[in-house]
């Protein structure tokens, strides 16, 4: 493949993350916090400083406000659009969210009206779509609601195992919507997963464990979760981020 025929978005937990992709030749991250609990929505100062630092590579928020499912109070989805407003203000290119209903339906109401506070951002509907009951319905659904893409693993724990249904979700978009594949890839079977169903966008963190600078750590307590490593931190390097586009270009 040539380099202007698929996207890369990498997966970024912070203004760190963000500067790797850029010098890894990603197009596109989108910023998270709470990786742990599968991204959540960052803070003011994190997008700020990332929409500066920023400048070839363009810019998605989440817009989770909790960890877990994906059904949300009407509390939620007001705090939902703030922060979609606070993205428009700061200058983000797009957001990723999505709703659903307690019996596995795309939540049409609510998806609606936050498109409608998204307007003239790029919107991504995220793996909330992993948890639908009928994925090919939803899929209809979501096109009609006008979402610009999908991320998606194939409703699998790993991209690379979701692969038959990402391909033929692909075959049923016909061009409709942008399908992404995110979930597990790699530098080992990003060229794989692009072989077996046709997609263009991928998506991954590219993300490296090093050492806390700190040189005392008290044993007896977590910040978190017990059992954590937190003697460690995470960022996407560049260098991965390279590496793993390179694969597509064989």
């Amino acid at each position: 493949m040539k380099r202007d025929e698929f996207m890369v978005e990498v997966c970024a937990n912070g203004v760190e993350s963000c500067l790797a992709a850029q010098e890894g030749g990603a197009d596109r991250v989108e910023l998270c916090a709470g990786i742990p609990e599968g991204g959540t929505t960052p803070s003011y100062g994190e997008i700020k400083v990332a929409r500066r630092v920023l400048t070839t590579t363009r810019l998605h928020v989440i817009i989770r406000p909790r960890g877990g499912d994906f059904l949300y109070t009407d509390l939620e989805v007001e705090r939902m659009a703030a922060d979609i407003a606070v993205c428009r203000e700061l200058g983000a290119d797009g957001v990723v969210f999505g709703c659903l209903n307690a019996d596995g339906t795309i939540d049409m109401e609510k998806n609606r009206y936050l498109l409608e506070c998204s307007r003239g951002m790029s919107v991504t509907m995220h793996r909330a779509f992993d948890r639908v009951a009928d994925p090919e319905q939803a899929l209809e659904q979501i096109i009609g609601l006008g979402f610009d893409r999908i991320l998606t693993s194939g409703q699998q724990p790993k991209a690379i195992q979701g692969a038959e249904l990402l391909a033929r979700l692909h075959r049923q978009a016909a061009g409709r919507i942008i399908l992404m594949a995110g979930s597990g890839v790699t530098e080992q079977n990003i060229r794989e997963l692009r072989e077996k169903t046709g997609l263009h966008e991928f998506h991954f963190s590219g993300r490296e464990s090093r050492p806390s600078a700190m040189q005392y750590v008290n044993p007896n307590l977590y910040m978190g979760r017990p059992g954590a490593n937190e003697a460690a931190l995470d960022y996407t390097t560049a260098r991965r981020v390279a590496d793993t586009i390179a694969q597509l270009l064989h």
